[in-house]
């Protein structure tokens, strides 16, 4: 706190900024130091439908996609596929191309993690990218 003594009447009393200061940057501190620590969530890619009066090419084989049925077995693509085999033929459909995209469709009364073993298997088998499809985005709106 500083006071102003001089030829006035009386004292006068001005605010002492220092400790807001300090304050300040003690703050500004803590949160530059927690900012790079937040977690992220799982980044995940959506298919985007065509635009509007393209036509669709129904056999794309550039398109990956894992299905996952209610009874959890799996296709890759058209191909019924095991657990244990997808990460091996991931990595054998992957091997050629640079661009590592699947996609992942899992049925809606799945339990959540049947779908995230996919994923960490495709993540597994090298795959740079995940995207998950759900019924909106397969009918384009």
């Amino acid at each position: 706190m500083a006071m102003n003594v001089g030829a006035s009447t009386g004292a006068m009393s001005e605010i002492n900024m220092t400790p807001m200061i300090d304050i300040l940057l003690v703050l500004l501190i803590i949160f530059m130091v927690i900012t790079p620590m937040t977690p992220h969530g799982l980044e995940a890619l959506v298919p985007q439908p065509p635009p509007p009066g393209a036509q669709q090419n129904v056999n794309d084989t550039r398109t990956v996609v894992i299905i996952i049925n209610r009874d959890k077995t799996m296709l890759l693509n058209a191909e019924p596929m095991d657990e244990n085999r997808l990460g091996a033929r991931l990595e054998e459909v992957f091997k050629t191309r640079n661009e590592r995209v699947v996609f992942v469709k899992g049925d809606p009364d799945l339990e959540y993690q049947v779908v995230t073993r996919a994923i960490d298997i495709a993540k597994g088998a090298g795959i740079d990218k995940v995207g998950l499809m759900t019924p909106k985005v397969e009918s384009g709106n």
